[in-house]
This record gives C-alpha cells, structure tokens and sequence, in this order.
C-alpha cells in the first residue's frame, strides 16, 4: 500500500467517526519536468557543439567558448578571433523564429583573456487586429541576454573564469496590456578548465581535457504584476575528453558532458474537497447531493503531497536542487542529462562530427543525434551541424541546419601543445 493509499484511508476513517461532512485530498496528475523562464540559454547557440550532441565544458578552445566555458579561452591558439552564429527554431512551422549570437574574445597574454556576447531569441511577428477591417498591429516578442567574461590561467594546465549576464524577457504585449513591460535581472558563471600538455601513448599521443561551468547564477524574473518570479535556468556542467592525435595531419576527440538545472523540482500537489457524505462512506458517491467544492470547484489546490515547496530564492534552489525530487535519489539521478560527441580534424582545415544527447522520458524527453561538420580556410571557420531526434516528443530544432562563422585573427600565436 503507497503512501497515497494510506493518506486516503485515514481521511476516510475521521470521516466516518466525525460526521457527515468529509474533506478528501486528490493527487493532480503528476508533472516531473522542471521548467525555467529563459530557456533559450539552454539550445546549443553554435554549431561545432551542435554537432556534437551540444556538448562543448570540456571541448578544446574555440571562438564560443563564451557559451560553454569562457576558461577555455586561457588555452586558444588564437589571440582573438569573432564568432557569429544563426540557428533556425521551429523551422519546420515558422520562417522568422530563430536564436542568434554574436560572441567577441581576446587572449591579453600567457594567463589571461578577455570575451563578450550577445545572445538574441526572436518569437517572430504577431499580428494583432481589433475587428476584420482594422489595420494590425505588430509585436515582435523577443529575449536576450549580454554577458562578459574574465579568464586566468592559475597553472600551466588550468584555469577558471568568471562572467557576468544581463538578462531581458520581453514577451509581454503591449496592445493587450499597455502597462507591460520587459522584465530583466543579472547573473553569474563560475568555470574552470583542465588540459594537460600531449602525453606520448605507444601507438599515438593524446591528451585529457576536463571542465566545469556552473551558470546563470542569479535572481529569477517575473512576468507578472505579482511578487513570485520564474526561477533561471541555472544549469551545472560537467565533462570530459580525451584527444587522440594519431599522427601530425589526423585528431580524433571523444568528450562526455553530463548536465543538471540547479532548479527546483516540483512537488506532487493535490486538490482539498470538502462535501456532504450523505452515506457516512467517505467517498463522493451518487448519494452525496450537497457539493462543496466537487467536482469542479476545489476548495484549496497545490497542497503538497510529496516534495518541497519551489516558493524559495534563487540560492536556496540551488542547494535545494539537490535533493527534493518527491521520487528520492532515483529520481534525482534523471534530472540528469548526458551527452557524448566525437570530432575528426584533418590539418585542422576539415572536421567531420557526430554526437548524442539523451534526456529522460518524465524530464522532458528531448533524445537526439547530431551531425556537423567544419571547414577552415585560413583564419575563417565555417560550421554546420543537423540534428535527428530520436523521441517521440519531436524537438523544435529536428531537420534544423544551423550555422557558424568565426574569424579568428592573429591564429596559432599560442603555441600550446
């Protein structure tokens, strides 16, 4: 018998010993997937990590870096180099949604660097009309986010940075609502990245790779006129790698990357009923003619049964995140996704790659394969990836080519390996 069962069972048995009238708690269906307001920061904004299954913590240094792991710049080849990226949403339905950056870094010296990007998610137009004769008007709801990042290199193979996002959410419309407004906070990352010099294996040489992001560290936004705001979607990053560099011409990297949302999860909630028990049963019944509040009209909702409140600030979620999933650690453990990605470099001028990302079935069920692939000519880089979902929840990104240049000025300056 679950504890469900059981609740029920007493609340029957008060019923029958107290009278007539009897109040009854029913579970709502249960909803596992943690939502965020802004959730455009989690789509892979590039498309080398892109075609990897969006992955890119623990990648080597490239141009968007700024988007995964800003520590990584302490180890660029480059001294600075700009990257512009275009990827299509829900391109399938509409022509005019899509997710655009633009991310600028600078490698002052041996220790540190500098980057700062712009992230911009248009929804499109929406057109609005009183009545079938008047002219419309159009609203253009959008999000984005600037952010700037600090690296240094605190040892020859690490580094950590730090970085600072400012964050706007203009979804409301004006026309239906003239007293709407953006909505807006800030917010921080904390990274760190590990790459030790090429180690001589006996049939080739390699290298590890390992790194960690904790992003989107702040105050949550409201797009309301009440007190309660959305939580971020802070996100926690950690991965791996390891380069296989069989000879001069020919590199082969493999990294994982595993990722949790330091959110809340939410709490299994129940609808309160109270009713007439004609018969004493304590359970609505046929007989029960005189309804408080039942069917339709409870007389509370969202009284927790199981799990912990989401009403907490944005630091005390973090530590929350945790451990409240009403399901105990097993259910803790789904709250994270993986992903693994693999690159072949041929000179450095060509890149063929492949990745997977698997997310669970009760978080969101977003399972796909990527393809991408890169060319360098010069100090330009082009970058293309596609994506194959593999869920029956289709993705909004599925059959999405997506896009990505980077020029990169003064190239191979740093020696690193």
């Amino acid at each position: 018998m679950n504890k469900y069962t059981i609740a029920i069972v007493i609340l029957i048995f008060i019923a029958k010993i107290n009278g007539q009238t009897t109040t009854t708690i029913i579970p709502d269906p249960d909803s596992r997937v943690i939502t965020t307001a802004t959730p455009f920061l989690l789509i892979a904004p590039d498309a080398r990590s892109a075609g990897q299954g969006d992955i890119g913590v623990a990648t080597s240094a490239d141009a968007n870096s700024q988007q995964w792991n800003p520590a990584k710049y302490a180890f660029s080849e480059a001294k600075s180099g700009i990257a512009v990226n275009y990827t299509p949403f829900l391109s399938q339905l509409v022509d005019d949604v899509f997710l655009g950056n633009i991310t600028y870094f600078n490698r002052i010296n041996n220790r540190s660097a500098f980057a700062a990007s712009f992230r911009f998610f248009g929804l499109g137009d929406i057109e609005i009309r009183q009545d079938a004769t008047s002219d419309a008007l159009i609203e253009s709801p959008n999000q984005l986010t600037i952010d700037a990042s600090y690296t240094l290199r605190l040892a020859n193979q690490f580094s950590l940075a730090v970085g600072l996002r400012y964050l706007r959410s203009d979804l409301r419309i004006q026309a239906v609502d003239a007293n709407s407004s953006a909505s807006g906070t800030v917010a921080v990352d904390i990274a760190g990245y590990y790459q030790t010099e090429t180690i001589a294996y006996k049939n080739f040489d390699g290298r590890w790779r390992g790194g960690f992001a904790i992003q989107n560290i702040g105050p949550g936004i409201s797009f309301d006129d009440t007190d309660t705001d959305s939580f971020i979607p802070t996100t926690l990053r950690l991965g791996g790698g390891f380069d296989f560099i069989l000879d001069p011409v020919n590199k082969i990297a493999v990294t994982a990357e595993v990722t949790k949302l330091l959110v809340p999860t939410p709490p299994v909630t129940g609808r309160e009923f109270e009713f007439d028990d004609a018969n004493g049963n304590g359970v609505f019944d046929e007989e029960d003619e005189d309804l408080i509040g039942f069917p339709n009209n409870p007389v509370n909702t969202g009284i927790i049964i199981d799990g912990r409140s989401q009403d907490v600030n944005f630091l005390s979620g973090i530590f929350q995140s945790f451990g409240d999933a009403p399901g105990g650690l097993s259910e803790e453990l789904t709250e994270f996704t993986w992903a693994l990605g693999a690159e072949y470099t041929y000179r450095d001028a060509f890149a063929l790659r492949a990745g997977y990302f698997n997310e669970d079935e009760d978080k969101g069920a977003r399972k796909f394969f990527a393809l991408g692939a890169g060319f360098k000519y010069t100090a330009i880089n082009i970058d293309l990836s596609y994506l194959f979902s593999a869920s029956q929840v289709q993705s909004p990104l599925e059959n999405t080519l997506r896009f990505s240049l980077t020029f990169n000025f003064g190239a191979k300056t740093y020696e690193e390996y």
